[in-house]
Order: structure tokens, then sequence, then C-alpha cells
């Protein structure tokens, strides 16, 4: 008799504090705007260096943009082009060139057809450990890959805060 008592107690509390658990916020860990900052200074030391005018994005969890930066003597495709760079890199979770590889087989047409998603190097997701938190994206560079470096120099800025 003691042993139900004792069940029905435990039951009672697990009812009563599961709706306050519900109520917590999430706690996340998403892109800041110091190292949003430092991952495009970064991707810009690192492309004119390399002689490249780019613009560079940045863009957090939920795939919005956090920053971006467009640089002097660039075209006005870039920003844009930047953008769906980062945006493709966040939601695929791999870097745009990857993305691009796929898109070569036609059983993953498909992915066209994902609204701001473009199959181009230059983007590279944000990790913080396994998790993705964000993605950068260059454009302006003369080829994807070119721009993939720039990207991979901002995020190297900002790597030991991401472990």
């Amino acid at each position: 008799m003691r042993l139900v008592g004792l069940a029905i107690f435990a039951s009672a509390s697990i009812l009563i504090a599961a709706p306050a658990c519900a109520q917590a916020p999430q706690v996340e860990k998403n892109v800041s705007m110091a190292m949003a900052m430092a991952v495009m200074q970064g991707a810009l030391d690192q492309c004119t260096k390399d002689g490249f005018k780019v613009s560079v994005v940045v863009v957090d969890k939920g795939g919005n943009v956090a920053a971006s930066i467009r640089g002097d003597g660039t075209g006005p495709h870039t920003m844009d082009f930047a953008r769906m760079k980062a945006y493709t890199s966040r939601t695929r979770n791999q870097t745009s060139q990857q993305t691009m590889k796929l898109l070569e087989d036609p059983a993953n047409a498909y992915i066209r057809q994902i609204p701001n998603v473009v199959g181009i190097g230059g983007g590279v997701p944000i990790r913080a450990g396994n998790e993705t938190i964000g993605g950068v994206g260059v454009s302006g560079a003369p080829g994807g890959e070119k721009d993939e470096v720039c990207a991979n120099a901002g995020l190297a800025k900002v790597a030991d805060a991401l472990k």
C-alpha cells in the first residue's frame, strides 16, 4: 500500500511539474554580432590580399541576415549572391559548393525549387561543435572556390569561439 501511495505521489509530481518545464525558454547557440563582424572582416582581409573585390553576408541560425557588407568596387549582384550562398550553407548544412555538386545529379533537381538556395561555391556553414548556427557567404572573386577560401579565412578568425 505504501508503494502505491508513493507511485501516485511521484506521478502527480511529474504531472504538476511538466507544464512548468514546457514553458521554459529554449536556450540555443546563435551567431552574435561580434562574431559576424569578425567573420566578415576576416573574409574581406583574405579576398583583399588575394586581389578580389567581394561582398560578405553572415546569416544566423534561422537563416536571417545577421550582418552584411558590400566591398568597394563590387558589382551590384554580389550582395544577393553572398546572401544566397550563406543561406544555402546554413539551411543545407554544407558548403554551397557541395550543393553545386549535388545538383549535377538530375535526381537532386528538386533542390533547385527551394527558394534562395544556390549551387555555386562561396557559402560555408558556421558550426559550433557539431551544430550549424549560421552561414557565411562571399561573392565577387572569379570563381566560387576562391570565394570559399575567403569565407573559410573569416571563420578562422572565430575558430576558438566555435569549439
